[in-house]
Order: structure tokens, then C-alpha cells, then sequence
């Protein structure tokens, strides 16, 4: 079970999300120290990304292929910057299906 810090870093970094893309059918997941970002398609979910707590509001991204592996992301920042980052670099992924 996460811990209740990282529950919360899922829910700002969920309505973050929601805010730069402009709908709501994406939503978080925390996942260990991890963040997963999940396109919502009907009634089902897709991993899309993750951040991954480096250190304390420190977090790398990375996006999931469609082999299933981890492919990393540049940089490294806050929950914002990461937010901006895979927003800006994923958005095709990120949006529905019906967009």
C-alpha cells in the first residue's frame, strides 16, 4: 500500500495533468515510489508513463513502449516540471481515443 505522501503527489500530479492537456480521462496511480499515468479509454486504462522519485520532489519519467519496457525520458525535476515535460512530449499518447 503507498504511502499517503505519495497518494497525494498522484492526486496534484493527476490534476496537473488534467490541466495542461485540457480533459479528465487521464488519471495517477501511485505504485511503489513510482507515479503511473494512465490514459483512460472507455471503460479501461493504459499505462502511458511514470515518474519515479529520485529523491525528494525530485523525479525522472519514462514512457511505456509497446514491447512493455521502460523507455527514460531527459531530464530530471519537480513534480511541475515533469508534469510539463511528459505533457509535452506525450501528449499524442495522452489523449483519448474519441479526441
Amino acid at each position: 500500500m503507498p504511502a499517503i505522501p505519495t497518494k497525494h503527489y498522484a492526486t496534484e500530479l493527476q490534476r496537473q495533468l488534467r490541466s495542461l492537456l485540457g480533459h479528465e480521462q487521464v488519471v495517477t496511480q501511485a505504485y511503489g515510489r513510482h507515479l503511473l499515468i494512465k490514459r483512460l479509454d472507455d471503460d479501461e486504462s493504459t499505462v502511458v508513463a511514470r515518474l519515479t522519485e529520485l529523491a525528494r520532489n525530485r523525479y525522472s519519467a519514462a514512457f511505456r513502449s509497446h514491447t512493455g519496457r521502460w523507455e527514460p525520458l531527459p531530464g530530471t525535476g519537480s513534480l511541475d516540471e515533469m508534469a510539463e515535460v511528459v505533457v509535452t512530449l506525450l501528449q499524442p499518447y495522452l489523449q483519448p481515443d474519441n479526441y
